[in-house]
């Protein structure tokens, strides 16, 4: 037989394009449109409705960047089309391209009730079916014109990100308001075209399926008659019913669909955009599950359905029907998919507390799964908070993003830093936007890792990241994959179904030890300082809020603000959204969280206040408390406790260096810092060490190009590295401060448009070189480092990660170890030789990397720099200009322990408080490695008294810990402080007033004391 195929492949695209889809909707009448412009942001529906709107028609231009028409749409279905299927078709000016990223509206009826969304892939809305004819048919639109930020020109600088700079010239001009017949035989005659003509392009050449489907097709677009495809549709049809019932062999893949919208919390557009975009996506789930008896859709972020339930309760009712139905599926247990390697320990946890809480109070659901799509790589502590918070299986498909390594397995169990393993999936399908094409599907597939031992995998399927959802297309291809041979089958199913059958099918799944690094994105890291300085502090200072307040409450009965907690700490997780803490959102997203933090600063600041005045007593008394926040004795005021101020131990000195520039001395650590204000050695006294590599110079600032090839506020591309510029001249080098307590020096460097002022201080008594470094930047496409040479040989490093550290390799034997250039760390990063370490510690910087070099004279050179600012113009043109201020200390002679300390130190500082009563602290633990991060009354508000610990060293740990209140009981809980029921041995018990911990390396522990009343 002499071979036609292309022929017959390119007729059936032609055909399908010019001829059948057009002949969709072969009837179609215009609809009587007005418009009425909201000045300023959004306002209330009932006042859209009342608005006095005036005539437009298509072709005319609407939508000013980030503005709000609403339009009244009206008309009158003729009497001929009784009988038919009619809908009313509403193109405000769609790019098809662009779901979720472009214009949208939210369609209501007149007395404002929500019908569904409009958006480039659904601009459709059903009038009836069949219709009697002579209907009329009012609807209003809430249209948002949101600009198109990533657009057919990605990564060039814009001003539409940020309202006040993006104009007023409109953006949009409507296509179509137009009644039409929907011809359904039409429309599924296409679908049936699709799904063969796609899975016949993935079908081997060689294989008679392919020609199978081939040869059908052919038949049908004989019979077609391009003048009236609607009345030969349904032989056409026939012609393909055949293929289309042919099962699927039995060794073929398997895939559970999950309708899906993944919808950035904010991203290239603000969190009040955000708010909207989630009603009108679940305005149209609602609608397609009740047409769609097959039908599962899962949306995760309890954040979301929050904004659901606040601004738009008649969808949120939908939404809670079709949960109790189990069709619409609360998915993740987590308050927003947060970035993971940023948010701290307590954060980290509290993510899941919120987001659990919220579905099992509103929908008796708790998730088994945690459902991270699209976070930019996962920290190595996150298995053991999974487990802690009552869930056991995670799902992400980022990292198949990754440059340089293709990760080995799809489904694999991931142990993290303590040994937790939590079963875990990767979709095959490589998207979290699956529309159904058969190329997703084959690829899925194909690609599949774990051949042989599983044959499950799931495909999250819907249009995302601006939301739109899935699609009553997609919901019809899948029907037709449902049991198809040359496919992989597909069933519609929630995420917990997916799990339990690829678990119990994959007996033996590999094991992934330690992070899951994303090669890719490495400069969220740094990007857009601010967000990441308002989310260090936000913690921090909700673990002091949280500290005091329960102290003075069990204490004095101080009102123990629970609400307002609860209320900060939504807030603060919320903006750890992976798009928001990471730094790749519009310049407005990042203009707000700033605002947004610097309210739960003031805030926050009050609570702990009035907690620690309540706990001060007589602040007339003449006397100074101490507060220590901090986990470790410091000062000989108690971790958690207060007690009167002293002075510091010992003295520092400062004198002149023979050659220019200043030695510090205060008997633990003698520091020179050169004329150029550079610190050319850091001399720990007690044994004998030398910090500073010979002949390098430490806190040295350089500074970088940085261009990456693409997605500029997320990437740092390894080519950065081969140009750099030390700033080694000084304008100004003068003592700052000459003891007896501390000493500094600062130092003032201009390089380029921006100026650096630093103030290097060394206390007395401690063996601990301060930094604090103010930069007025304005560089574009810049990269700001700050270098610390150390003489040191190691071949891994630790840094700080949720409830305790990883390590990482200071060498690049691998190409696995080579795409590691640049790596998150919370509160410290710790280098060790046996028997001697160092550490750098910080209050607000993540980034960083690591490398090694070896010298002449055969030492290693072991250089740590901190990654401190950038300057990408792209999402943001304006990223992180501005004053900025960082600390930093070196800590030559650290233990793990130290940087552990050290770190928290520089996170959590004293406060002082007039008063004369000492405050012994709540809880106490007799072991340093046991770090405890969270002292709390009861979520329940029943009084009880939760403390969650952690080891921190890596090690095992022997510890009592002993509350300073009168106490009935103690259990251990979850995260959600619900007693943990299968917990292994006899539990904790009190003993002589005190629990005994034995604790493994990095183990996390929660326990929840009851208290005894009078």
């Amino acid at each position: 037989m002499h071979d036609d195929r292309k022929l017959i492949e390119a007729r059936l695209g032609r055909v399908l394009e010019e001829r059948i889809r057009p002949a969709l909707y072969p009837a179609s009448v215009p609809l009587e449109v007005a418009a009425w412009v909201a000045p300023g942001e959004p306002v209330p529906v009932s006042e859209g409705l009342a608005a006095e709107h005036s005539p437009v028609s298509a072709g005319d231009q609407w939508g000013a960047p980030w503005g709000t028409t609403w339009f009244r749409v009206a008309g009158r279905v003729p009497e001929e089309w009784a009988g038919k299927t009619v809908e009313a078709l509403l193109d405000l000016g769609f790019d098809e391209r662009m779901p979720g990223f472009q214009c949208e509206a939210l369609v209501h009826l007149p007395d404002g009730t929500p019908v569904k969304g409009l958006n480039p892939r659904n601009q459709w809305v059903r009038v009836g079916s069949p219709v009697a004819g002579g209907e009329e048919v009012l609807w209003h639109l809430e249209a948002a014109s949101n600009p198109v930020i990533l657009g057919d020109n990605p990564f060039r600088p814009t001003l539409l990100g940020e309202k006040e700079t993006a104009g007023t010239d409109p953006l949009y001009r409507i296509a179509r308001m137009d009644l039409a017949v929907l011809d359904e035989t039409v429309w599924a005659l296409i679908q049936d075209l699709e799904v063969l003509g796609e899975l016949m392009h993935e079908l081997p050449v060689e294989g008679a399926r392919r020609w199978d489907l081939l040869r059908a097709v052919g038949r049908a677009l004989d019979v077609i008659d391009l003048q009236d495809v609607g009345g030969t549709a349904a032989a056409a049809r026939e012609q393909l019913e055949g293929v289309l019932t042919t099962p699927a062999r039995p060794s073929a893949h398997r895939i559970s669909a999950v309708g899906h919208a993944h919808i950035d919390s904010a991203w290239l557009w603000p969190l009040r955009e955000t708010v909207r975009k989630v009603a009108r996506t679940a305005s149209n789930m609602t609608a397609l599950i009740e047409d769609e008896p097959d039908f599962v859709f899962a949306m995760s972020q309890a954040q979301q359905f929050a904004w659901i339930k606040e601004h738009r309760p008649e969808v949120y009712a939908k939404v809670k029907k079709a949960v109790a139905d189990g069709r619409f599926v609360p998915a993740g247990g987590m308050w927003v998919e947060s970035d993971t390697n940023m948010p701290g320990s307590e954060a980290m946890a509290r993510q899941f507390v919120h987001g659990k809480r919220f579905f099992i109070d509103e929908f008796g659901v708790d998730n088994d799964e945690a459902w991270l799509p699209d976070t930019f790589g996962f920290a190595a502590g996150l298995p053991q908070i999974i487990k802690a918070a009552g869930s056991k299986w995670l799902l992400t498909q980022k990292i198949s993003w990754s440059q340089i390594n293709k990760f080995p397995h799809h489904t694999f169990l991931w142990e993290g830093i303590d040994g937790t393993r939590i079963f875990t999936h990767f979709p095959p399908v490589d998207t979290y936007n699956c529309s159904m094409n058969g190329h997703e599907i084959a690829h899925a597939e194909s690609n599949f890792r774990d051949k042989g031992s599983a044959r499950h995998s799931l495909a999250p399927t819907g249009w995302g990241d601006g939301g739109g959802g899935t699609t009553r297309e997609m919901v019809a291809k899948a029907a037709r994959l449902r049991d198809l041979e040359g496919s992989a089958q597909v069933v519609w199913e929630p995420p917990a179904a997916f799990f339990a059958k690829a678990e119990a099918e994959y007996e033996n799944p590999p094991v992934w030890v330690g992070e899951l690094y994303l090669e890719l994105h490495r400069a969220t890291l740094t990007s857009q300082a601010r967000t990441k300085q308002g989310n260090r502090r936000s913690e921090h200072l909700l673990h002091e809020a949280e500290l005091w307040a329960a102290t003075a409450a069990v204490r004095n009965g101080f009102a123990y603000p629970y609400e307002q907690l609860d209320r900060l700490w939504k807030t603060v997780l919320l903006h750890q959204f992976h798009d928001i803490l990471p730094g790749s959102s519009i310049a407005w997203v990042h203009r707000e969280a700033e605002k947004t933090y610097a309210a739960v600063a003031e805030e926050l600041y009050g609570i702990i206040a009035g907690a620690q005045r309540a706990l001060a007593g007589d602040a007339a008394s003449g006397r100074e408390l101490v507060f220590n926040g901090a986990p470790h004795t410091r000062g000989g005021v108690p971790a958690g406790g207060a007690a009167p101020s002293t002075t510091a131990p010992g003295h520092a000195n400062l004198t002149q260096r023979s050659g220019g520039g200043y030695v510090l001395d205060n008997g633990l650590l003698r520091v020179e810092i050169d004329e150029r204000g550079l610190v050319l050695s850091a001399y720990d006294l007690d044994s004998g060490r030398e910090t500073v590599a010979p002949g390098q110079a430490a806190n040295l600032l350089q500074l970088h190009p940085d261009f990456p090839n693409m997605w500029d506020a997320w990437d740092v591309d390894a080519f950065y590295r081969n140009t750099v510029t030390d700033l080694v001249d000084a304008d100004e080098l003068a003592v700052a401060a000459d003891g007896p307590e501390a000493v500094a020096v600062r130092v003032v460097r201009s390089f380029g448009s921006s100026k650096a002022t630093q103030i290097l201080t060394l206390a007395a008594g401690e063996k601990r070189l301060d930094i604090d470094t103010e930069v007025d930047w304005h560089e574009t496409e810049k990269f700001l480092k700050a270098s610390f040479p150390v003489d040191l040989h190691a071949d891994r490093y630790a840094s700080e990660t949720q409830f305790g550290h990883l390590f990482r390799p200071t060498h690049t034997n691998t190409s696995w170890e080579a795409a590691k250039f640049e790596a998150c760390n919370h509160r410290f990063v710790h280098l060790e030789e046996p028997g001697w370490g160092v550490a750098l510690v910080n209050d607000s910087t993540y980034g960083h990397d690591v490398t090694r070099t070896v010298r002449d004279d055969r030492g290693t050179t072991t250089t740590v720099r901190l990654s401190l600012l950038r300057a990408p113009r792209f999402p943001d043109p304006e990223t992180d200009q501005g004053v900025h201020r960082f600390h930093y200390a070196l800590v030559p002679g650290a233990e793990i322990g130290d940087a552990v300390r050290e770190g928290y130190r520089s996170n959590l500082p004293e406060r002082r408080v007039p008063g004369d009563a000492e405050v012994a602290p709540l809880v106490t633990v007799d072991h340093d490695a046991v770090v405890v991060t969270a002292v709390k009354l009861a979520d329940d508000g029943s009084g009880d008294v939760v403390v969650r610990a952690y080891e921190s060293r890596g090690g095992r740990a022997a510890a009592r810990m002993t509350p300073g209140f009168a106490t009935a009981g103690v259990v251990a809980t979850d995260l959600l402080e619900r007693t943990l029921p299968d917990a292994p041995g006899p539990g904790p018990r009190l003993e002589d007033g005190a629990v005994t911990l034995s604790l493994r390396p990095f183990e996390l522990v929660t326990l929840r004391f009851s208290r005894t009343r009078a």
